[in-house]
């Protein structure tokens, strides 16, 4: 009721209105409303759209980075357990030696370390700290200073048996400051009191070489502490700036964070280290997603804008033009009426306002010479009746003898097979095989099933021409049927295959396939047309399942379907026509069930 009061009201506003007033009424709640409730709701959820598809992308990264850090953290967690389970190497550690060369001796028994740092490219550096006196500085062995017991890692480690993760601050030879993740364990001594503790320090230019992209950037850090990498250097060693709940044990967020004052797009997933108690923290940060979203979105704004803009600038040009010609042809109308009769000889336009006019004239001309009017009436029916002479001859002189169309096309072929270029030869042949079935069957009402099938594979071998390997044919009959013998309306299957070419496999890429079935029983004959395609939903199907019995469809890829089963109905009833099964990826199926008709039979 509300709708229809409101219409009423437009209505009413509109009729009371001046034709320039109503133009501009007309352009406000038919162009300009819907534009702008439709594109708001248009740039919102385009919005959106961008914002998830950012997301999502941002996510995938950060995956990727999770599972490279995954990989690079258990295959050193793997070293560490082999280093620190070498009974070689805790004999070393535990035993005590009278002079140097004793203990250099001993060391050089364990050559592993030195294989682990040339095979793996991850690892920086692997060392033993120990507080074993008679242990020397030499290659990974420290020996522990009061510095170094007095550190919180050290003190950890010699406390507790479980791997464990920190990042460490080192100086590069230039003096330059970079954060290393360091694998620390304790390596446990049978019989001796002393301790040792294993440090491997992962290479942070390994890690940029796998990780670094030049679309996001990248940080991780290991529990609570600052970062060990990150993208972009002024971030390392600190904290990360997006809120990070430590407390929660899988913690993820993806979306708005603002870091240095400004609002980015971020993604934070949690990875548990492999066999420790560490959490590594991984961020990962587009810097220029509401950059690219606000650009699209302006963009979209502005086509809005000239939507609106341009057509109302047309709607007042327009408008000027159309009441200057009302009003002309309102001014002419009244001086007729107050039987002047000098009106002017032309009026601009070509349309009902143009129509009125020669309307007019024609009035005001029967007024002063009616003999005349009935004179060049005469004369008009004369020359309709020349102009239709005319027509008829050229129509006549028109039609095209197919005998004349298939010497010419035949012409072509031969010139073309002389000039040795035979793929337009062949096709030229079955372009005119294909017209001779159209021109010998138009008009008829039955053709025998042989011929419709020959017919069928002449016109997909003229696609094959076109689209190559994305069309492949295959026709499957059954073994006791003689084709020959079948009865079938002419032209009944090319604008199913045509369709399924169409709208099947044109966009599809290679391998496409159009089967054709042939059986039949003691009362009908089965035909199904499939192809591989892509398919229509179950919405879609629904739609056009629907059209197939609907007059005058309006969908453009049911109206060939519509015929068909319009002339199957028309010639062997209302209980035949066909059905049509499809699915999305999987393609689509026409079936047709005919009654049974033999060349013979009336």
């Amino acid at each position: 009721m509300k709708r229809i009061k409101l219409l009423n009201w437009v209505s009413g506003v509109i009729s009371r209105a001046k034709i320039k007033r109503q133009l501009y009424i007309v352009y406000v709640f038919a162009v300009f409303l819907p534009i702008v409730i439709l594109g708001g709701f248009l740039l919102l959820y385009t919005a959106k759209l961008l914002t998830n598809y950012h997301e999502d992308l941002m996510e995938s990264d950060n995956l990727r980075v999770k599972t490279i850090l995954f990989e690079i953290t258990t295959q050193v967690y793997n070293i560490s357990e082999n280093i620190s389970s070498n009974a070689v190497l805790r004999n070393v550690l535990a035993g005590e030696y009278a002079e140097k060369n004793d203990f250099l001796t001993a060391a050089n028994w364990y050559y592993g370390m030195d294989d682990y740092m040339s095979n793996y490219a991850e690892i920086e550096a692997i060392q033993i700290y120990t507080d074993n006196p008679h242990i020397y500085a030499y290659k990974q062995y420290i020996p522990v200073t009061n510095e170094i017991a007095e550190t919180p890692w050290y003190q950890k480690a010699i406390n507790q048996s479980s791997v464990f993760w920190v990042p460490v601050k080192n100086i590069d030879v230039h003096g330059n400051e970079y954060w290393s993740l360091c694998l620390i364990r304790k390596i446990p001594l049978v019989n001796s009191e002393y301790h040792s503790v294993l440090v491997i320090k992962l290479s942070d230019n390994y890690f940029r070489t796998r990780i670094e992209g030049n679309e996001y950037v990248v940080m991780a850090s290991i529990d609570e502490e600052g970062c060990f990498y990150s993208s972009m250097r002024d971030f390392y060693g600190k904290n990360q700036e997006v809120e990070i709940d430590f407390e929660e044990d899988y913690f993820s967020y993806t979306g708005e964070e603002h870091i240095n004052g400004k609002k980015y797009l971020t993604s934070v997933s949690t990875m548990h280290m492999y066999k420790s108690d560490s959490k590594i923290y991984i961020t990962t940060v587009d810097l220029h997603a509401y950059d690219n979203i606000k650009s699209i979105l302006w963009t979209c704004t502005l086509i809005l804008g000239v939507a609106i803009v341009l057509p109302g600038i047309l709607i007042h040009f327009f408008t000027g033009y159309f009441t200057g010609r009302v009003n002309t042809l309102r001014a002419e109308m009244h001086k007729a009426s107050t039987e002047d009769y000098d009106i002017i000889p032309t009026f601009r336009g070509q349309d009902e306002l143009s129509e009125a006019f020669a309307d007019l004239q024609t009035m005001v001309q029967m007024i002063k010479e009616k003999d005349a009017k009935m004179y060049k009436a005469m004369i008009n029916e004369k020359e309709l009746l020349n102009e239709q002479q005319v027509m008829e001859f050229k129509m006549l002189a028109s039609q095209i003898n197919p005998h004349f169309l298939y010497n010419t096309l035949e012409s072509i072929r031969m010139k073309a097979f002389t000039a040795g270029d035979r793929e337009v030869a062949t096709a030229i042949k079955l372009l005119g095989k294909s017209m001779r079935y159209v021109l010998e069957n138009t008009g008829t009402a039955f053709t025998t099933l042989d011929k419709e099938l020959d017919y069928i594979e002449t016109y997909i071998t003229i696609q094959k021409l076109r689209f190559g390997d994305r069309v492949n044919y295959c026709l499957q009959v059954q073994e006791d049927l003689e084709l020959e013998m079948y009865r079938i309306l002419p032209l009944l299957l090319q604008p199913i295959v045509e369709n399924a070419i169409l709208h099947g496999l044109e966009e599809g890429g290679e391998n496409g396939q159009i089967n054709v079935c042939i059986s039949a029983d003691e009362e009908n004959l089965h035909i199904v047309i499939e192809d591989n395609g892509r398919g229509i939903t179950k919405e879609e199907l629904e739609k056009v399942r629907k059209k197939l019995n609907t007059e005058n469809p309006e969908l453009k890829t049911s109206i060939g379907l519509y015929n068909i089963n319009e002339r199957i109905k028309l010639c062997y009833g209302k209980e035949h026509g066909i059905r049509i099964e499809s699915a999305v990826a999987k393609g689509t199926a026409v079936f047709l069930d005919l009654p049974l008709s033999f060349v013979g039979q009336e």
